[in-house]
């Protein structure tokens, strides 16, 4: 979860090592900083 003004490729990363340490496959990466929280959600896969 952030409240950045936009989501940068190192938010992205992070997630993706967080998911690889733990063994997870479904990551969400939740920007609240956004007037639509439907646009402030991005889901990524391994």
């Amino acid at each position: 979860m952030k409240a950045v003004e936009i989501l940068l490729p190192v938010h992205q990363a992070q997630l993706l090592t967080y998911m690889k340490l733990t063994d997870t496959r479904l990551g969400f990466l939740i920007n609240f900083n956004v007037p639509i929280i439907k646009n402030g959600i991005r889901r990524m896969i391994l």
